[in-house]
């Protein structure tokens, strides 16, 4: 059945009802929902801590002793803790980059979507309910619990990532894709907007499939247009280097090429110009020096924040369009 949207009904005396605790009403509607991410953070939360303590501590040393070993035939040394530690670490930085697809799709299939489609909006409305007050108790306590949740993931996976840095030989470097927006205050932004855009999705489609669908493709495209442009959001460092070393400059590459004696730059025919058939091509293009454009590890949080930023702006727009459609669509009705 298709909700109507419609504005609260007064009650006898010509003014509106009390309006229920909507906070209560809210967590009663979507009490599964609620343990089941609590009962998911929980245990992320404690495959982090883990990850970033004893095993780590395992794992470390497990490396130090295959190290020891050196060329020994029989070497002993605990393996098993070196892929375990390995596995997990896959394992938990793909749940914290999911949680933004999650919170997306459960905020336009259950927290606007279903409501709508079935029509138990219409029961809080009618209660003296405003549609505008109605739309921020979804939009408020759910963004509080994302904040916590996904703050509090990525927290914990950047401390476990650090306690294996320079300890464990089959770490990630920072500037490794899963590893960078793990560790940082993308997944937090994202998966602010994905609720609402979620949100948004759930009150034009009205379908709780249809919305959950299209918020998480619509997360899935702004994380998307963000990897893209994330090597253009601040200026880069600009290394150059002879051309017997070849490019140099370890970090998130921007552009990279060769100078020519006028300033000029071009794409490199080659990176090895210790090579001879690489350095006859280089000085046919008069090429004198190679370039790289990266970004060093100092850029990490200046590259996470703009980013960050970006993403909230897209959350506010998408909030604004919210209200707007809703207003519309109920006449106005005030708060």
């Amino acid at each position: 059945m298709t909700a109507t949207l419609t504005a609260p009904a007064p009650s006898a005396t010509g003014r509106p009802t009390p309006a229920p605790r909507q906070l209560r009403w809210l967590l009663r509607l979507h009490r599964p929902a609620l343990i089941t991410g609590t009962a998911l953070t929980l245990l992320l939360g404690a495959a982090l801590l883990w990850l970033g303590g004893p095993l780590t501590d395992a794992a470390a040393a497990a490396w130090k002793e295959y190290n020891a070993c050196g060329f020994t035939p029989r070497c002993s040394y605990d393996q098993d803790s070196i892929l375990l530690y390995k596995d997990l670490y896959n394992y938990t930085t793909f749940a914290v980059l999911v949680v933004p697809f999650l919170v997306a799709a459960w905020a336009g299939g259950s927290l606007t979507g279903r409501e709508l489609e079935s029509g138990t909006v219409r029961l809080a409305w009618t209660q003296g309910v405003s549609p505008a007050r109605w739309l921020v108790s979804r939009l408020a306590f759910p963004a509080a619990l994302t904040v916590t949740a996904t703050g509090l993931t990525a927290w914990l996976h950047r401390r476990a990532w650090t306690a294996g840095e320079h300890r464990i030989d089959t770490t990630k470097l920072w500037d490794d894709t899963p590893t960078f927006y793990a560790n940082g205050t993308v997944p937090v932004a994202l998966a602010l907007t994905g609720l609402a855009v979620g949100v948004l999705a759930g009150l034009v489609l009205r379908r709780a499939m249809a919305a959950l669908a299209t918020a998480a493709a619509a997360v899935g495209v702004l994380w998307a247009l963000v990897h893209t442009a994330l090597p253009y959001l601040w200026s880069p460092v600009t290394r150059v280097s002879a051309l017997g070393d070849g490019p140099l400059g370890a970090g998130i590459a921007v552009e990279e090429g060769v100078l020519t004696a006028d300033g000029d730059r071009l794409a490199a025919p080659c990176v090895n110009g210790g090579m001879s058939g690489c350095r006859a091509s280089l000085d046919d293009i008069g090429a004198v020096n190679y370039y790289r454009d990266f970004h060093p590890a100092s850029h990490y949080w200046p590259l996470q924040l703009v980013a960050t930023g970006l993403l909230l702006v897209v959350a506010v727009v998408a909030t604004v369009a919210a209200f707007r459609l809703l207003r519309r669509r109920t006449g106005g009705t005030p708060a």
